[in-house]
């Protein structure tokens, strides 16, 4: 599987990502995709953090969601809910 880096994420900002959950597919709006400070000479990738919105007024928990996009594929991330907004729940990745 290939490393997932900030370029596969940074041209889809403001696109919908669908989360599997039992049975349904839930949308999640990735809100923005950025670098987080300099990575170390033996890291195999940059750090950088996703920012996901989903408008549900259910709070989803803390854990990996298998993620579809259409240009992405498949991918598990780990989304943990950080703060609350009028247009719903925001959840970050951290990629390190």
């Amino acid at each position: 599987m290939e490393l997932l880096t900030l370029e596969h994420f940074a041209g889809h900002v403001n696109e919908t990502y669908s989360a599997q959950l039992n049975d349904s597919e839930v949308p999640f709006v990735l809100v923005e995709a950025r670098a987080l400070s300099t990575r170390p000479q033996q890291a195999a990738r940059a750090p950088f953090s996703l920012l996901f919105r989903n408008a549900s007024a259910f709070l989803f928990p803390q854990q990996t969601y298998v993620m579809r996009h259409d240009s992405i594929g498949e991918v598990g991330i780990f989304l943990v809910p950080v703060a609350r907004e009028r247009e719903g729940f925001l959840y970050q990745a951290i990629f390190n």
